[in-house]
């Protein structure tokens, strides 16, 4: 681990000034001392700082690749030096780069709430209330980093004083002591939270959600080696509080969630800020340019910012498509969550591309050049159309249904990789599939299809709220594990659900035919960084690696 000293000016040098009236207040400092910290800018600006690590993560590659690839939902499209991720070859190991820049950014970003929350108390000069609530800020960020480092490692190295000098003596502390040390630390903080995040200073963690996260972190708890009998009904108790108390509302319609510009808005629990300035941007929300397939070079179609950059990295299982969003005569998130249709950017007459039915085509700007059905549609009906039809047997890893959910407009011009979206880090229809796993736990099957009931109704199209609602008989975990898949698809969720659940290289052997052959128990964890076992004390023999890597 490095000292604090180096972390901290690594943190404050790219974590920057926000652009944005209405997010988070960042300002770039360098060239500081340790004693800065002592001052309450120095605390304001660490705590910035420790923000700053979320974004290690939240809208990367590196976070989408540990949590999209892998699973059932997903495997891999054609583009990218990352598909072993998917595949579970041995390509993956313990110098995987993505899994050695979460680990260290991590670590960096809980150095820093340590320091703060050791020093806080002795600072001069700043408000007691806003000491405390400082503090509980940095309790929630190192609770976050070390509940996702758990469940990706196991036991890692607990540290929860600051390291002011570098030292190599770390340990792999037991999972249950991980979890005592999170479950703590948002136990402490949810009194000291505001309720909400002034308008003025979006993006600062509140009392929901942190109590979102614990309620998260009981649910998981239930399933692993520290299970308590108690873990689901903890859970119910905090996750009701956030439905019930926080003033926050599912919107009415589920498309309105993730639209371009409404990334503040009465659902979101908490979210990662980004900005539009490069100077403070850091490298940016990316998650726009993953899902999307290769529109681009398709007759009557140029690469614009409003239709994406399209790496072709996630290509959506055929379970994906086929079962978990079979019903759309009721459901709306499949016409919400997918792009079905491009219109022509690029006016003229081409050779048809794929589409076997036509030869050649003509496209005045605006008009469809391809269209999705998301069926089989008959070639007499194909041919038909004065555009290019894409049905689901010509998928292929550069052609199919792009996830619409991160795309960003926004954007300078159409080949800018760094985004500036808010990445939607916790979300309220969250909290009630969360509960209603929570309840399901106890066997409260009555009240967990209560639960779910909400998010069904609100992702029904209308008129159609009460074909969605399901019974208690139709209440099963398969059924718990597809709406969650419905609702959260592409939300950086799904490999740490199928963890959590205990079902990873089952679903996939099932689901993923790319990572089928390959998966095996061990995946249910990440390696260890090389690097971080190369610098520990005694190396491999006292920090070990996980079996298998």
């Amino acid at each position: 681990m490095k000292s604090f000293v180096s972390s901290i000016l690594i943190l404050l040098a790219f974590l920057g000034s926000s652009s944005c009236e209405n997010a988070l207040q960042e300002d770039v400092i360098s060239q500081i001392g340790t004693d800065y910290l002592n001052t309450p800018k120095g605390i304001e600006d660490a705590v910035h700082a420790a923000y700053s690590t979320m974004r290690s993560w939240y809208g990367t590659e590196r976070g989408n690749n540990l949590t999209v690839f892998g699973t059932d939902l997903y495997t891999n499209g054609s583009d990218g030096g990352w598909k072993f991720m998917n595949t579970y070859t041995n390509q993956f190991d313990t110098r995987n780069g993505h899994v050695r820049e979460i680990w260290d950014e991590f670590y960096r970003g809980i150095n820093t709430c340590n320091a703060i929350i050791d020093r806080v108390p002795e600072v001069t000069g700043m408000d007691e209330t806003r000491k405390s609530q400082r503090i509980a800020e940095a309790r929630f960020i190192r609770a976050h980093h070390y509940f996702l480092l758990v469940q990706l490692f196991g036991p890692v190295d607990l540290q929860l004083n600051e390291t002011t000098l570098p030292t190599k003596a770390v340990t792999r502390t037991p999972e249950s002591e991980i979890y005592a040390a999170i479950i703590q630390d948002l136990e402490l903080a949810i009194p000291d939270l505001e309720d909400r995040s002034a308008s003025n200073d979006y993006g600062r963690a509140t009392k929901y959600a942190a109590e979102h996260l614990l309620g998260k972190v009981y649910v998981t708890k239930a399933t692993s080696s520290s299970a308590a009998g108690d873990d689901y009904a903890k859970a119910e108790t905090y996750l009701r509080d956030v439905i019930q108390n926080s003033g926050l509302r599912l919107l009415s319609n589920f498309g309105d969630v993730h639209a371009f510009g409404n990334e503040i808005n009465d659902e979101i629990i908490w979210s990662v800020q980004y900005t539009r300035s490069p100077l403070t941007n850091g490298g940016g929300n990316n998650t726009h340019v993953f899902f999307l397939m290769e529109y681009d070079i398709q007759p009557g179609m140029i690469r614009d910012t409003e239709n994406g950059r399209p790496f072709k990295r996630y290509r959506p299982t055929e379970y994906t498509l086929e079962t978990v969003f079979q019903d759309r005569e009721n459901d709306s998130r499949y016409k919400m969550s997918f792009k079905d249709t491009y219109l022509a950017n690029r006016p003229g007459t081409y050779n048809a591309t794929f589409d076997p039915t036509k030869s050649s085509l003509t496209f005045a700007q605006g008009d469809t050049t391809i269209f999705l059905p998301g069926f089989e549609m008959s070639p007499e009906e194909m041919s038909k159309r004065p555009y290019q039809v894409l049905v689901p047997s010509l998928y292929t890893d550069k052609l199919y249904p792009s996830l619409s959910k991160h795309l960003d407009p926004g954007r300078v011009d159409r080949t800018q990789f760094e985004g500036g979206r808010n990445y939607l880090a916790m979300r309220l229809a969250d909290t009630y599939l969360l509960l209603a796993e929570a309840q399901f736990g106890q066997g409260k099957v009555t009240d967990a299809t209560e639960t779910i009931n909400h998010v069904r109704r609100r992702a029904a199209w209308p008129g159609k709220e009460n074909e969605m609602e399901i019974t208690p008989e139709e209440f099963t975990f398969e059924f718990l594990m597809e709406e969650r898949a419905r609702e959260l698809i592409g939300e950086q969720t799904r490999w740490l659900d199928l963890k959590r659940w205990g079902n990873l290289v089952e679903r996939v052997k099932l689901h993923n035919p790319q990572a089928a052959p390959n998966i095996q128990d061990f995946h249910l964890l990440r390696p260890i960084p090389q690097n971080q076992i190369d610098r520990a004390e005694g190396g491999e023999s006292n920090f070990p690696q996980n079996p298998g890597y």
